[in-house]
């Protein structure tokens, strides 16, 4: 069984398709996030440590942490970050760059095994990026995607991972140190994009047996109740092979399409997660004590 290990100083995590879904917090990133930007840019990392903890709190097994801003020493605030996070979590993170001095300046600041986010099957990100992940010995995510860009066709972003997959084997990088994202399309956009991605997920799984990830978001951009169409692709996802995922921990729907895709999978044992994130409190009954004659004497009159 494919077994991608992860790990930060202190605590390792396993992604696999026999185990929990594992959840990356996406919220360490500055894109789309003026005010975060501005602070990181600046050297005030308050937020950033309010959502590391947070994140960690709401179930996240891991964090992902970007430092892309215009105009910035990304390379310094990646390390920083990197460092600053680490000191607050005891998590594995996901260093997230498409800078080859960023992701260099924050593998050097890492401790334990992080998750590389990400390579594609650009020839050019691949002879730049894989010499660093087997530098460094960690795994990374693979973007199925190339110089002609992101086909629709499922079979040919399949073709895709799998060169990534056999040029990394060229470095010396087991498969199960490659996490495919397989691209999830909007589904408001793409009305075939959920059965595209379940096609993928299979194959990755039975073919090439890689784990998997994706941006859970993307399936519903631009369409109402995003929550609830979150956590039911995930869930269906999961079913399909889909082994992770970079999302927001704090929105509780989506977390519990996590929990659904761990039961219904089999690998929360008895339920006993599930049970214990959702049974509704024992309700005691004022009158089963002190007030229990009532109730009694109204037995006996029977």
């Amino acid at each position: 069984m494919t077994r991608t290990i992860l790990s930060s100083a202190t605590k390792e995590v396993v992604i696999g398709f026999d185990q929990p879904f594992c959840v990356i917090g996406e919220r360490i990133n500055p894109t789309g996030r003026k005010k975060l930007a501005a602070e990181m840019k600046e050297g005030n990392y308050a937020t950033v440590e309010a959502d590391a903890i947070a994140q960690v709190a709401a179930g996240a097994a891991m964090l992902d942490v970007n430092a892309g801003i215009p105009l910035a020493d990304e390379p310094r605030i990646l390390a920083e970050t990197i460092q600053l996070v680490q000191s607050l979590v005891d998590v594995p993170l996901s260093i997230d760059s498409s800078i080859i001095e960023a992701l260099e300046a924050g593998l050097g600041v890492y401790k334990g095994r992080p998750l590389v986010n990400s390579v594609t099957g650009e020839d050019e990100s691949l002879e730049r990026v894989l010499p660093l992940i087997k530098k460094y010995d960690c795994a990374v995510v693979a973007i199925s995607n190339d110089e002609t860009g992101i086909s629709e066709d499922p079979d040919v972003r399949f073709e895709v991972a799998k060169k990534i997959v056999e040029r990394a084997h060229d470095h010396g990088i087991k498969p199960c140190d490659v996490v495919v994202d397989p691209l999830v399309m909007p589904i408001g956009a793409m009305g075939t994009a959920g059965r595209q991605v379940f096609a993928l997920l299979n194959r990755l799984r039975t073919e090439l047996k890689v784990n998997s990830t994706c941006g859970l978001s993307n399936i519903s951009f631009g369409v109402p109740n995003r929550r609830a169409l979150n956590a039911h692709f995930l869930s269906m996802a999961a079913a399909a092979g889909l082994t992770s995922a970079i999302m927001n921990p704090l929105h509780a729907e989506d977390m519990s399409g996590a929990m659904a895709a761990n039961v219904l999978n089999g690998v929360d044992a008895n339920c006993s997660r599930w049970i214990k994130k959702f049974r509704e409190p024992a309700v005691v009954d004022a009158g089963a004590e002190g007030g229990g004659r009532e109730g009694r004497r109204r037995r006996r009159a029977r």
